[in-house]
């Protein structure tokens, strides 16, 4: 596939932020502890085991069924979210995944290049948490003013690899022609193949130890393979020049 591209569009968790590999039932715990103490091991298995059912059916249904958002979550664990528990809670399990959320050192640089160059910026992830959250990390990090469109499957229908989800975060951005978008991202089967069923190129960032119930077996080839963001410029600008 060749043509200038004129936007570019990147996942969120290992690819922008770096991968971490977490204990996830223990990252419920600063929830669990603030809104029921005497059983905050228990409820975060619970909470956990509520958000793993919501990804399984995800996965199962190639993202047509969308990842939900954390509302979700609460309800099937039997969350009382009327509660002051749970807004204080809620607050807690946010702040601990602040150590996790960090915005890889080449994102800024990379962005600024890009659009200056004229390439316009997008974000789309598969995600649970509200669009206020992430917006906040991007803000931290003094990337957000670098974003031209996110989309956040907390608030679609869809999510990655489902064409929907890559449609609206085209939308986002402004484009209006998928052979002139490129997706990066770190998941061969959500980024990738969710990527070029839609008619984008895919670029691949490799560098996730993704769990092994999370892996979902594709057969795809990358149009390009980086091991630094930042080496994500030099693919698009040698594709924007007919190299």
């Amino acid at each position: 596939m060749t043509g200038r591209v004129d936007a570019v569009l990147f996942d969120w968790g290992g690819t922008l932020t770096p991968w971490h590999s977490l204990d996830l039932v223990a990252q419920w715990y600063p929830y669990a502890q603030v809104y029921d103490a005497a059983r905050a091991k228990e409820l975060a298995q619970r909470l956990f085991d509520a958000e793993e059912s919501i990804w399984q059916r995800q996965r199962a249904t190639g993202g047509a069924a969308g990842t939900g958002n954390l509302e979700r979550v609460f309800e099937i664990a039997g969350i009382d979210t009327g509660s002051w528990q749970h807004a204080e809670a809620m607050e807690a399990y946010l702040e601990g995944w602040d150590p996790h959320t960090h915005t890889d050192p080449d994102v800024v640089p990379t962005f600024q290049a890009l659009r200056a160059d004229g390439i316009r910026v997008g974000v789309l992830s598969n995600t649970m948490w509200p669009r206020e959250h992430h917006e906040n990390v991007f803000e931290r990090d003094g990337v957000l003013h670098l974003i031209d469109g996110a989309v956040y499957t907390s608030e679609t229908v869809s999510g990655k690899p489902h064409a929907d989800a890559f449609h609206a975060a085209m939308a986002a951005v402004g484009a209006t022609d998928p052979a002139r978008v490129v997706f990066v991202g770190d998941r061969p089967w959500d980024d990738v193949h969710g990527a070029q069923q839609v008619g984008m190129r895919a670029i691949l960032v490799p560098h996730s130890d993704i769990p092994l119930h999370q892996q979902m077996p594709v057969d795809v080839t990358p149009d390009a393979v980086v091991h630094r963001l930042g080496e994500v410029l030099d693919v698009v600008r040698g594709w924007n020049s007919g190299a």
